[in-house]
């Protein structure tokens, strides 16, 4: 284990920062059990009921097993994480995991076109003003990384309009992966963010409340990136050097 003494007393998001990190790596299998509360707190000094509160969190969140006992169990959190995860997945000790940019993008390739849809049924015409906004913003940011925030927020309309909480919360956690990686992907992403017309398509589609057209544009929109990415990911893996 590699934790590291917290800076400040009576912490536990602290603690459990970096007992999810601990987790997460790899460190511990499922099944291990982690050190008692007294060795943890000593280790991290901090207090017992600061461990206790973050091991806590850790349980209700499913990721390790609290037993009677103060024996505490690791669980796999691949079979019972949340999508709250994925921006710790994403990137591991500085570098980016490919195979999780690669589920991530497959995601949104799926999820897009049926969020453009569904705000189309929803909403339809109710999105018009906002719509209209996202797509001025688009045009008139000419800088890439803006103009990608610019895209963000169209999608973040299109995600209101669909009116659904899962949806709402996988476009949540893909944005908290995405942002930190906005800058170096500004190349690849003006693939698609420089596509005005086809947002403007879009967004005609959803006002007029035709969900199938609106989908069918959404899908086109997305797969110039998705494949963009996906053979910028295929020939990192093949020549990881």
């Amino acid at each position: 284990m590699h934790l590291q003494p917290v800076a400040r007393r009576s912490v536990p998001d602290e603690v459990y920062d970096q007992l999810l990190g601990e987790l997460m790596a790899g460190d511990m299998a499922a099944g291990e059990r982690l050190p008692s509360e007294r060795r943890l707190a000593e280790v991290l000094g901090v207090s017992r009921p600061a461990v206790r509160e973050a091991l806590q969190r850790l349980s209700h969140a499913g990721y390790v097993e609290v037993r009677q006992g103060d024996t505490t169990t690791v669980r796999d959190f691949r079979r019972h994480g949340g999508l709250d995860l994925l921006p710790r997945l994403l990137v591991v000790g500085g570098r980016i995991d490919l195979t999780v940019a690669r589920s991530i993008l497959e995601a949104r390739a799926y999820v897009g076109p049926r969020i453009a849809q569904l705000a189309a049924e929803r909403r339809g015409a109710k999105l018009a003003k906002p719509l209209q906004q996202a797509v001025e913003a688009l045009e008139s940011d000419l800088d890439p990384v803006a103009r990608q925030r610019a895209a963000l927020d169209y999608w973040q309309v299109l995600v209101d309009g669909a009116d659904s909480i899962a949806f709402r919360l996988m476009f949540n956690s893909m944005r908290a992966a995405y942002l930190p990686l906005i800058d170096a992907l500004a190349p690849v992403m003006s693939a698609e963010v420089d596509q005005i017309d086809t947002y403007r398509r879009i967004a005609e589609a959803v006002t007029s409340g035709d969900g199938g057209t609106a989908r069918d544009r959404a899908a086109q929109l997305l797969t110039s990136a998705t494949d963009a990415l996906t053979s910028m990911i295929d020939t990192l893996q093949e020549d990881p050097s």
